[in-house]
């Protein structure tokens, strides 16, 4: 059983919300547009704020609900958390869509939101808080790369600090890597002074 879980919780992470709606309701395949990203931040610049926000919302939810079913199962907080690890990667690889999916950002914030609230009890200091820091980040910078990459990084010092389960605060750890390297194109751009920026904050 708690293999089947994992397995599904990467399936259901592989659903890209993005390229679902895009085709679906645009008979756009946002693969060819923009970023090429099928991630909320794509979504947004190639079909609108709206339907952007709605990506991010619909992908946050994906590793929010696939702890939420380990824990209604029963099954050991360790598992919980490799499924919610599983759902983000299969948004960044999702078996739908080529193995070309997001990067995880807004998956990586439902996977602490899950975390937090079904597990360690820590909302505010390992979701909230880390929220709270990228919009800081995302209001100076106006980057998304740079302030997504840093309140993952917030999350993962909370964890050490606030919770004994090294499990949790290494899988967190493990993803704010995996969301960094999957940013290594926009820290390039960042370097030499060519990312993009918001115009709306």
């Amino acid at each position: 059983m708690e293999i089947i879980l994992v397995i599904l919780a990467y399936l259901f992470g592989s659903i890209s919300w993005a390229l679902v709606i895009g085709k679906v309701f645009f008979k756009t395949d946002l693969r060819q547009h923009g970023s090429h990203n099928l991630g909320g931040t794509n979504a947004g610049r190639v079909l609108g704020k709206k339907v952007g926000l709605l990506v991010m919302i619909l992908d946050l939810l994906k590793a929010f609900i696939s702890i939420y079913i380990c824990v209604l199962f029963n099954v050991s907080n360790n598992i919980c958390v490799l499924a919610g690890l599983a759902c983000c990667f299969g948004h960044c690889f999702p078996i739908f869509a080529g193995f070309k999916g997001g990067k995880a950002v807004a998956t990586a914030f439902g996977y602490l939101v899950g975390i937090s609230l079904l597990i360690t009890n820590q909302f505010v200091l390992m979701a909230l808080v880390p929220f709270i820091s990228l919009l800081i980040c995302l209001y100076i910078t106006k980057m998304v790369s740079l302030s997504s990459i840093v309140g993952v990084l917030v999350a993962v010092i909370i964890s050490f600090i606030v919770q004994d389960n090294l499990v949790i605060s290494f899988s967190i750890l493990v993803l704010w890597l995996f969301i960094t390297y999957r940013h290594k194109a926009n820290i390039k751009r960042i370097i030499n002074h060519e990312e993009s920026k918001i115009s709306w904050m």
